[in-house]
């Protein structure tokens, strides 16, 4: 079973606990531009989807959910900027000294391993006049802000204030980086937004974040054996939750949309399991190839981890996708593979491996764009899910529909 480590500050050790308390200004709490003056027409479009009409009578949301501006800002506020979110992997932070950053909504935030080895996460802003810190990925031994040189350690401490001679009721244990919760569970780093305590317990993060699921995704080898192998991006034409609804129709366009990828499936044997915040499909490799079945192994598990995050396990290779929102018809997709330590030398292998990934994210990518025109069209205002295999979608957006109308 995958350990969730906790990495939030702790205030059990007696050292730390005799040194001076930093008094950071922290938010009261962290809400997406605008979201405080979401309106009535962002409340209506929530309330136009009832998650209790059951499966088989049940109608989709409506379109407005993709394309209204004020939907999204809400979608950030209370969905986002809420609760655990996948930000990276732990390859990202291997060693003392490396950070890599990233932006959720308005939020900015760094990740980083500290020289003693700990994990940290803060805003990315500088406290003097909010210039970013650090962009990219790489290592730092401080973070200096390119503005005024305002200097941080990897603590958060504030080091070094440049030029304020003469400046009055100024202490700089007041004015390090604004922390951000952080945690881990198998090879996948998390943050919460909106949580400031200090105490976050192992069993807690693993709850809150994958429920009842943890043990199932554990089993079936998502877990930390398998060693990064590459990151792709895709800026795709499209609201973030079409991306997600495409991932999860059961299966539904794979025969339609992915050709080579329906001959080494046995279609017939997709399975859904639905957990608290976890959604499971999982699917039997058909008779195939030697080579087919190297790559796709016997069975695949595809795990959706609301809201926003994909775990895809086959043969010797896990992937994943982070749909992150740019604006209500945009999104990043994150795409990291992960491989079997024994095939890390076979190019060979590698590069068929991607290309033919690469060919699926290609035509999914259409598929996409074109269901996001669609949804603009006057022509459509709501569609209709089918029962037998878009389980996995309904519970979705039911539970989106539950904390937009929280």
């Amino acid at each position: 079973m995958a350990i969730a480590q906790s990495l939030a500050p702790s205030s059990s050790s007696a050292a730390r606990a005799a040194r001076p308390m930093l008094r950071r200004a922290a938010p009261s709490r962290v809400a997406a531009t605008g979201a405080g003056a979401t309106g009535e027409p962002a409340r209506r479009l929530v309330a136009a989807f009832d998650p209790a009409i059951p499966l088989a009578s049940a109608v989709t949301p409506p379109s407005g959910w993709y394309t209204d501006p004020e939907f999204l800002r809400l979608e950030l506020d209370r969905v986002f900027l809420r609760g655990w979110q996948a930000v990276g992997h732990i390859g990202q932070v291997k060693n003392p000294n490396d950070f890599f950053t990233g932006r959720l909504g308005n939020v900015e935030f760094v990740i980083c391993l500290d020289a003693n080895g700990k994990l940290r996460a803060f805003h990315n802003v500088c406290r003097h006049h909010a210039s970013l810190l650090a962009c990219g990925s790489g290592q730092k031994t401080c973070f200096q802000c390119p503005y005024h040189g305002w200097t941080y350690g990897l603590d958060g401490n504030l080091l070094k204030a440049t030029r304020i001679s003469g400046i009055k009721n100024f202490n700089k244990n007041d004015f390090g980086l604004i922390p951000i919760k952080v945690a881990i569970w198998g090879p996948f780093v998390l943050a919460r937004f909106d949580d400031f305590s200090e105490d976050t317990i192992d069993d807690v993060v693993e709850d809150e974040w994958l429920g009842s699921a943890s043990e199932l995704l554990s089993r079936n080898g998502i877990d930390t054996s398998l060693h990064h192998l590459c990151r792709r991006e895709y800026i795709i034409q499209c609201n973030w939750k079409v991306f997600c609804d495409n991932y999860l129709d059961g299966g539904y366009h794979v025969p339609y949309a992915h050709g080579d990828l329906a001959s080494g499936l046995e279609l017939q044997s997709y399975e859904t399991l639905t957990y608290e915040r976890v959604s499971v499909q999982r699917c039997g490799s058909a008779p195939a190839e030697q080579e087919d079945i190297d790559r796709l192994g016997t069975k695949a598990t595809y795990a959706f981890v609301y809201p926003n995050f994909m775990i895809n396990r086959y043969g010797p290779w896990m992937d994943t996708n982070l749909a992150v929102p740019l604006d209500a018809t945009r999104c990043k997709v994150v795409f990291d593979y992960f491989l079997d330590e024994s095939l890390l030398d076979d190019r060979n292998f590698i590069d068929r491996s991607l290309k033919d990934s690469e060919q699926v994210q290609m035509e999914d990518i259409a598929l996409c764009e074109g269901v996001q025109r669609g949804l603009e069209s006057p022509a459509y205002s709501v569609g209709r899910y089918a029962p037998s295999v878009e389980m996995a979608m309904h519970h979705f957006h039911s539970l989106l529909h539950a904390d937009l109308a929280g």
